[in-house]
């Protein structure tokens, strides 16, 4: 008995160094970029069991991270791990989207566009996804196109659309696939000497 009295402690140690390795590290800006470029953001944060809502909320609301108020804005949306609060978290992406965040930009000009927790209006939809595109992202890049194409928008934007994707690089061959059908359709809204403009290396 006395043996095993002694060993307590070293197992109650033990238990202890188990539970520190088994808590989740909060994600680090360049990983949470990655995750949300995959779109794995909210799987991520379930994976994790929900460990570091109290985190994520902090830093969107108090430390205004922009990558943090978009995910806490979609897990706010979508009921990831808290309550559902759309408005809230509309209002979350729409901050994350003001302090320039591709993503964020995208996201919101994507649900505008496809009137998800807020009307559909493609002006607004074009605004946000002509500032996304102009950061690279090209999600954004391909919608606005495709708007584009449909016969919305304004002719003024046709060129610089066309410059986007003509420049854009993938290895995905369905993407590299879509960026070629939208590049004709644009071409053949265009004169000649525009879309040859708009092929020209970008300085």
């Amino acid at each position: 008995m006395l043996a095993i009295g002694l060993l307590l402690p070293a197992v109650t140690q033990i238990q202890v160094q188990a539970q520190e390795l088994e808590a989740v590290q909060l994600y680090s800006q360049d990983e949470l970029l990655a995750l949300i470029q995959a779109n794995s953001h909210l799987k991520r944060v379930r994976d994790d069991d929900c460990q570091l809502v109290r985190d994520i909320d902090a830093r969107a609301d108090i430390m205004q991270l922009p990558a943090y108020q978009f995910l806490y804005g979609d897990m706010l949306a979508y009921a990831v791990c808290v309550p559902r609060n759309v408005e809230r978290g509309w209002d979350l992406m729409l901050q994350a989207a003001a302090q320039g965040l591709p993503e964020g930009l995208e996201q919101v000009g994507r649900y505008y566009h496809i009137g998800r927790f807020v009307q559909p209006d493609i002006d607004k939809a074009i605004v946000y996804l002509r500032e996304a595109s102009a950061l690279g992202n090209l999600k954004a890049q391909l919608r606005l196109a495709q708007i584009l194409a449909d016969g919305h928008g304004s002719p003024v934007d046709f060129e610089q659309s066309y410059r986007w994707l003509h420049n854009a690089i993938t290895a995905d061959s369905a993407t590299h696939k879509q960026i070629q059908q939208l590049l004709s359709r644009l071409a053949q809204k265009m004169p000649p000497r525009v879309v040859a403009n708009a092929k020209k290396p970008v300085k």
